[in-house]
């Protein structure tokens, strides 16, 4: 008894039927995703604004030093290409350490700061890491960006860089005469005298004065307690440089705002020696 391995004429008729719907199963998947793309239910990090859903993964074992960025204005959320969210940097700094191939972790800042809130978030989870981090601080780290920093193990900046403004504020326009100029009434409705409190079509009241002004107070005070914490500093000694003003590199490390002048390089030679290899940064 004689075996065929291979009919010539069935076996061309199947392949064609195979090839058939191959080509009609790839149509539909590209119609689909058309479809899909166009009704709005396609997961497109692009517009969330996300600078780390897909950047930062570390999963490939390619590179030992985790290097995120923190150059926009800071928020809860980033709502725009103009803001950075610090959930966004926690997440990032938090993936970095169940990583097993990232042995330290560098937040580049470069920010003149935002939500006091979101400092402190970013700085609370540098400070929980478990492996070590730096922050490098080139051009700006100031504010709520400084107080992000202040969570790192040591802060490297520029000698140039403008780093502190330990202060807060929530200023803003009183449209209020202009309004009035051009014939405009504002009618206030609200359930409390407090409640429409910095709406810049009135003129805020002393009462409501000293209401935000104590609030500021409130969130000062818990800037220089964490600073002075986390930089190992009195409280006087924060206090005393916590007037809203920055200083430039050199003078903060006469402060101890930072632990050394350097950039990039110097930040991936101190972590060559600190983590005893070759630093490799992701990408």
């Amino acid at each position: 008894m004689k075996f065929k391995l291979f009919n010539k004429e069935r076996d061309i008729k199947l392949l064609k039927k195979i090839g058939l719907v191959v080509i009609l199963l790839a149509a539909l998947i590209i119609i689909k995703d058309e479809l899909v793309w166009q009704f709005g239910d396609y997961e497109d990090y692009s517009d969330d604004y996300s600078y780390y859903d897909d950047e930062y993964s570390y999963s490939d074992g390619t590179c030992n030093v985790a290097k995120i960025d923190l150059k926009a204005f800071m928020d809860i959320e980033a709502y725009d290409e103009e803001t950075v969210g610090s959930s966004d940097i926690v997440s990032a700094i938090e993936d970095a350490n169940y990583s097993e191939s990232i042995k330290a972790i560098v937040l580049d800042v470069d920010s003149g700061g935002g939500i006091p809130t979101a400092g402190e978030e970013i700085a609370n989870a540098l400070l929980r890491s478990d492996i070590p981090t730096v922050a490098l601080i080139r051009g700006y780290g100031v504010s709520a960006a400084y107080w992000a920093a202040t969570g790192a193990d040591v802060i490297f900046a520029s000698a140039i860089a403008d780093v502190g403004s330990i202060g807060v504020t929530i200023s803003y326009l009183d449209n209020a005469k202009q309004n009035q100029m051009e014939g405009l009434t504002y009618n206030e409705l609200n359930t409390g005298k407090y409640k429409d409190t910095l709406n810049s079509n009135k003129t805020l009241t002393y009462a409501e004065k000293l209401l935000v002004q104590r609030d500021l107070d409130i969130t000062l005070d818990n800037f220089v307690k964490a600073v002075a914490e986390n930089r190992n500093l009195t409280i006087e000694e924060v206090k005393a440089l916590a007037d809203g003003s920055s200083m430039l590199g050199e003078m903060a490390l006469e402060n101890g705002l930072i632990d050394y002048i350097g950039d990039l390089y110097a930040v991936k030679q101190y972590l060559s020696d600190l983590i005893g290899e070759e630093v490799v940064v992701c990408q």
